[in-house]
């Protein structure tokens, strides 16, 4: 059996790690978790004043430091002053230097966003007309690089030691106590919490150069070092370490005091500490990943956060829980098999898993996604929709489990059946066996009375050679007794072994390590596609990324129109439950006298979006006119339009908007364009 099963258990592995390392791989390390989702200059624009500062919008809360926001005039040398600031929300802005030249300007930021990921790009905008510039346009290379690909690593590895700690040590105290003496779950769950432990450190050391620079030389430098102790992200991997001390404490207990324990109320006693404790420790392992990242940052982080902590236990109780129950299998020695009662404790803790996944992954999927189309639409939601499918292939392998481990049952029941009748017979032999043998004895006891009397009648006395020969029979015995210890011993070898070739051959059993083997394979491409959700943008971000990018190339290209219609996109946000989206204004002809215009607002997926209230003013600030308020005509969903804007005078006019989406929530946001 093990010669057939160990080549097809190599094979699969390597398959299984070929898989990880692509899916790693392309897990695209510098994916953001914040966009850009505004410029002021836009994106391409060509304006003819300076402007006086950049301001970049995000769609969430980023880290910034002096160097994060740089522009660079057409020869590359930098024009900004003193460092960026955040001037309200998400919006950041850095001042510039007076008498700026006409040509191009590239701006590029190097930020680290509120889940803990680095975000970076650049874009460009002109003043007076486009030029020649010698930026390079390249975007710096946080996340990127080797180093982030060893990030991506260390964040699978730490998942995994994670889901091996808390899952095996579940197992052991939830469904096969007896566990905690087999030496093969003990090197597991240790090692567990050695891949956990290493892969902290290893992420502590390249989290500097992986949100800056992005080279591997830099993992070294102990001022990045102490700059990352100092963010959320440094504060929850030492919070981490703080807690796999704890849990270097729960595991010697576990497979120490605990394993030595003779059973009754003590024992009773102490598995209840230890479920309490492991369940705190556990669930303070996972929350040092919901405070620092998805969860932490977005739409109703307060209930985020907890249920993340529970997606991460259940997904440790189940396949942590999965991984102990192969070991168990495949590596428990022929005096300790794992009982059927354990497998069926298992069973039951991971359909309550399963559950748990599924409640806490939807909320999750429409905290992330937002919408249907985000499903195909973006890169998230593809990779949800394998790892949706994934789930569903393990549910279907762990059905086959569970009809294994009913058919163990049986055969258990049934074996026991038979065995206790067999055991009746034989006692019943047995019984008279030893009445036959106590009538022979009775017998034989006469005779040999009737033999000794007759020697001593002929004997005068005792023989001279006595001595010798109760040495040789003291010499014998010695031998006797050697020789009975082992075969003793080669009977236990002979009953072990047999015990072994019994229970391998037991199709039940080979079918349920066959169906584990199987779901553990699985697991670990499972993993590997969660680990790359956690590095990838989320839907509902990259659709208002999409949305913004849209708004802005619009907004260049149509404001040069040979036409002379002018068209401005500006991303809002109310800040209520549904209240993002990007509002559009076209203005025609754009110039002195009476104009057509048109409000047009649509969600950040694109589609229509009817709110309760839209204003339009224009204030032309040089000459201190305006504002000049218009209130459109609702025409239909998500469109508004007014006839004869009266535009005075050709300037540098501001045009600001006020949305309403509820009774309380409304912003104004605004962009300045040229009429006339």
């Amino acid at each position: 059996m093990t010669r057939t099963v160990t080549p097809r258990l190599r094979t699969l592995l390597l398959l299984l790690l070929a898989v990880t390392g692509a899916l790693l791989a392309g897990a695209a390390p510098a994916s953001a978790h914040a966009a850009l989702t505004g410029s002021d200059p836009a994106q391409g624009v060509v304006v003819t004043k300076a402007p006086t500062q950049v301001s970049l919008t995000f769609s969430e809360k980023v880290a910034m430091n002096g160097g994060s926001l740089r522009v660079l005039d057409p020869r590359g040398k930098p024009v900004q002053k003193g460092a960026p600031a955040n001037v309200s929300g998400t919006t950041y802005a850095v001042r510039l230097t007076d008498g700026l030249a006409k040509g191009t300007y590239t701006v590029t930021y190097q930020v680290v966003s509120a889940d803990s990921h680095p975000v970076s790009g650049a874009y460009t905008f002109s003043i007076g007309a486009p030029s020649q510039t010698v930026v390079s346009g390249a975007t710096p290379a946080a996340g990127g690089g080797v180093v982030g690909v060893l990030y991506a690593f260390g964040r699978y590895v730490s998942y995994a030691g994670f889901i091996v700690l808390a899952g095996g040590a579940a197992f052991v105290l939830a469904c096969w106590q007896r566990g905690a003496g087999v030496r093969a779950l003990q090197r597991l769950v240790v090692g567990g919490w050695l891949a956990l432990t290493s892969a902290t450190l290893w992420l502590l050391l390249l989290r500097g150069s992986y949100t800056t620079s992005g080279t591997f030389t830099d993992v070294f430098d102990l001022d990045l070092l102490g700059k990352v102790l100092q963010s959320k992200t440094g504060a929850a991997l030492v919070s981490r370490l703080l807690l796999l001390a704890a849990a270097a404490l729960f595991v010697a207990v576990l497979f120490g005091a605990y394993h030595r324990r003779e059973e009754g109320a003590e024992k009773r006693d102490l598995t209840f500490g230890l479920a309490v404790g492991g369940v705190v420790v556990a669930a303070g392992l996972a929350s040092t990943w919901a405070m620092a990242e998805h969860a932490s940052v977005g739409l109703q982080p307060a209930i985020a956060m907890p249920v993340d902590v529970l997606h991460l236990l259940a997904v440790a109780a189940w396949l942590g829980g999965l991984t102990a129950l192969l070991v168990a299998l495949y590596r428990a020695p022929a005096e300790t098999p794992i009982e059927t009662t354990a497998v069926h404790r298992f069973s039951r803790l991971a359909f309550g898993s399963v559950v748990a996944l599924v409640a806490t992954g939807v909320y999750q999927s429409w905290r992330q996604l937002g919408s249907w189309s985000a499903f195909t639409d973006t890169g998230y939601g593809q990779l949800l929709l394998v790892k949706i499918a994934l789930v569903a292939v393990l549910v279907g392998v762990a059905f086959t489990s569970r009809r294994w481990t009913g058919r163990l049952a049986d055969a258990v029941v049934t074996t026991e059946g038979e065995r206790e009748r067999k055991e009746r017979v034989t006692s019943a032999a047995a019984g008279q066996a030893a009445g036959s043998d106590q009538q022979s004895e009775a017998v034989a006891g006469g005779g040999e009375a009737a033999r000794g009397g007759t020697a001593k009648a002929t004997g005068g006395g005792e023989d001279p050679g006595n001595g010798t020969a109760s040495g040789n029979g003291k010499a014998a015995g010695g031998e006797g007794s050697e020789r009975a210890a082992q075969l003793a011993r080669q009977r236990a070898a002979v009953d072990a072994a047999r015990q072994k070739r019994l229970r391998e051959a037991d199709p039940n059993r080979f079918g349920l390590r066959r169906s584990v083997f199987a779901e553990a394979g699985i697991a670990v491409v499972l993993l590997a596609v969660t680990t790359a959700l956690t590095q990838t943008e989320p839907g509902r971000t990259e659709q208002e990324a999409k949305a913004a990018t849209s708004a802005s190339t619009s907004s260049s290209s149509s404001s040069s129109s040979p036409s002379g219609a002018l068209t401005l996109d500006m991303p809002f946000d109310t800040g209520g439950a549904d209240g993002k989206g990007v509002v559009s204004i076209d203005l025609d002809p754009a110039r002195v006298g009476g104009n057509t215009m048109h409000v047009y607002v649509q969600r950040p997926n694109g589609r229509a979006f009817d709110i309760p209230e839209v204003k339009v003013s224009f204030t032309l600030e040089a000459k201190k006119i305006g504002p000049l308020t218009v209130d459109p005509d609702h025409i239909t969903t998500g469109h508004w339009s007014a006839n004869e804007v009266q535009i005075p005078m050709a300037g540098d006019w501001k045009i600001a908007v006020t949305v309403r989406t509820s009774d309380i929530d409304q912003v104004t946001v605004s962009k300045n364009a040229q009429i006339g």
